[in-house]
């Protein structure tokens, strides 16, 4: 069976935008370093965890999604289901740091009130990061298996 190969567009589009937000993240854990006078570690400090936390969340889950998405992408093509699935990655992963912007969110310190939205906005990001992959795993495995490839 000859496979025709297409060029990954939505992944590139999508891995070009993640790469951008992790170095601001990177950055933002760097500086924070630089002016508490940290090293390596978090030496108990809530803030420096909770922003290497978001920082590694990130690059724990975007490589894997990225690489899925090109591979469906080469395969099968920018369908429906390769944009909505990275529709959907990118504001869960939005929707995952913006939790994580606040204490509330991270180490559910302070929970009352408006902060509530930050656990909310965590939970939403963490479950829909898992929703996206899984839509976009099954699709790739489903159309493999079946040879539904064009």
């Amino acid at each position: 069976m000859e496979i025709a190969l297409k060029m990954p567009v939505y992944a590139a589009l999508l891995g070009g935008t993640l790469i951008v937000i992790q170095n601001v993240l990177m950055l933002n854990v760097g500086l924070y370093r630089t002016n508490q006078k940290k090293g390596v570690g978090i030496d108990g400090d809530v803030t420096l965890e909770r922003r290497v936390r978001r920082h590694g969340n990130l690059a724990e889950n975007a490589a894997i999604f990225i690489i899925v998405l090109t591979l469906y992408e080469l395969l099968l093509g920018q369908t429906a289901m390769a944009l909505l699935s990275a529709i959907v990655f990118a504001a869960a992963r939005l929707s995952h740091i913006a939790g994580f912007a606040n204490e509330a969110g991270s180490h559910l310190i302070g929970v009352q009130g408006r902060k509530k939205i930050f656990v909310l906005m965590r939970a939403v990001g963490a479950g829909l990061s898992a929703l996206a992959s899984l839509m976009i795993g099954v699709a790739l495995v489903y159309a493999v298996v079946t040879g539904s490839m064009s």
